[in-house]
């Protein structure tokens, strides 16, 4: 029985070892902020600015923080799927592209997920404590995207 145990380790470490050669494109834009951006279009104060950053940009940009942990595989498919799922939804980064209609449906969606705490997401905020918000954040955020009519 040892035997088989130490087979299947073996063959489990080795598929381990083999599934970190597949590393898919980082979503890192080199830092630049393009005119598109959301911050560009808005005159946004800085600490709303920076909370949209800290708790929203990671998924909703082109410039992922990752973490070590987002290196490792299998961490690091569920990550790059949920990053491209997010960017799909809404991209800062893109803000200026999208038409007046879909500007404001999205920062009147983004000002609902806040205020019942769907986003961000406890799965991400499960892993970077930085980004969930507090009552007070998710007032100043709220109440600054309501003036954004």
């Amino acid at each position: 029985m040892k035997k088989v145990l130490k087979i299947f380790v073996a063959i489990a470490l080795l598929i381990f070892i083999a599934i970190q050669l597949y590393q898919p494109a980082l979503n890192i834009d080199k830092g630049q902020v393009g005119k598109t951006d959301f911050t560009q279009t808005y005159k946004v104060p800085a600490e709303v600015k920076t909370i949209l950053q800290t708790s929203c940009y990671d998924c909703h940009s082109n410039t992922t923080n990752y973490e070590w942990y987002d290196y490792v595989q299998p961490a690091r498919s569920l990550v790059d799927g949920h990053i491209r799922d997010a960017k799909e939804d809404l991209n800062f980064n893109e803000w200026a592209t999208y038409s007046h209609r879909k500007q404001e449906r999205l920062i009147n969606s983004i000002k609902k997920q806040i205020e019942t705490k769907e986003m961000p997401i406890p799965s991400y905020t499960l892993m970077h404590k930085k980004a969930k918000l507090s009552d007070d954040q998710i007032k100043l955020v709220t109440n600054w995207l309501k003036e954004q009519k």
